[in-house]
């Protein structure tokens, strides 16, 4: 189906699907200030050719789901966190596979955690626990990671597209791992959002002024949802030992390492790994 515009508890998101609707629903969540485009198309249409109905979508601020004032957003983290539920209810499915990178891995822990029956299984790409975590230390980011949020480059000039291009594609380059950051990929990716987001400035800013939602005196532990944790081994902002101790948290999660990823949604490079893994997980 083409892109459409969901009207559900007061908000519009725009979705997208892959696939049959008779198949098993996969829907995936990205990260923040990221819009659906970053699941690449190939890659979707590769988990519907394994017989997945693939549904993306872009979070609030981000494509052409409803947007708020950069600086302003008109919502809260559990906003942010129970929109999958609103995807799932405007298009009239009980309940998904959820795959979540990054803060999306967040978000399926919060959904996991609050409304299980809704969660057939999660995935969780690139991500951390989302709750207080009390075992021992997580290593830190890469330290060109960490600049990223101390001393942050300048914003551009909104109103000038291809500057809006240049920082878009910059802000993806430090989170590469040793595969190397593909510099023509991404370009892409981040034309097709610049060229489709209500909002550069509010995309690319308003997630990292909210809450985390999280619902308190939940654990990651009591996770119940059958769960697969695929982690790059040179993730630099969440580092593999993020990954592994996600899998340790949840009861019966298997671990999957993809070798040299980084910080991203899965490249190319590691389809080949990612999409069996994703199709034998999500096996209704």
């Amino acid at each position: 189906m083409a892109e459409r515009l969901l009207e559900a508890g007061g908000v519009r998101l725009c979705v997208e699907a892959f696939g049959s609707p008779a198949d098993a629903p996969v829907l995936l969540i990205a990260g923040g200030a990221q819009s659906m485009v970053w699941w690449d198309v190939e890659f979707c249409h590769r988990l519907a050719d394994g017989g997945r109905l693939v549904v993306r979508y872009d979070h609030r601020d981000t494509g052409r789901s409803d947007a708020s004032p950069a600086g302003s957003p008109r919502y809260t983290g559990e906003d942010l966190a129970t929109d999958p539920l609103r995807v799932l209810d405007g298009l009239g499915l009980r309940s998904a596979h959820l795959v979540g990178l990054s803060m999306g891995g967040g978000i399926a822990q919060h959904l996991a955690v609050t409304t299980p029956g809704r969660a057939r299984t999660l995935t969780l790409l690139s991500t951390t626990p989302a709750a207080a975590y009390d075992g021992p230390p997580l290593p830190g980011a890469e330290p060109q990671v960490a600049a990223t949020f101390t001393s942050p480059a300048p914003e551009p000039d909104w109103g000038d597209r291809d500057a809006v291009l240049e920082y878009r594609v910059d802000a993806e380059r430090p989170y590469a791992g040793s595969l190397g950051f593909d510099e023509a990929r991404t370009r892409r990716l981040a034309a097709l959002e610049v060229d489709r987001t209500t909002d550069m400035a509010a995309s690319m800013g308003n997630h990292f002024l909210l809450d985390d939602g999280w619902p308190a005196g939940a654990r990651v532990q009591d996770i119940r949802t059958p769960t697969l944790v695929m982690h790059g081994t040179t993730d630099p902002l969440f580092p593999l030992a993020h990954g592994q101790a996600l899998a340790r948290l949840i009861p019966g999660a298997r671990l999957v390492e993809l070798d040299g990823v980084g910080h991203e949604q899965p490249p190319p490079e590691r389809w080949d790994v990612v999409v069996p893994a994703l199709l034998e997980h999500t096996r209704d």
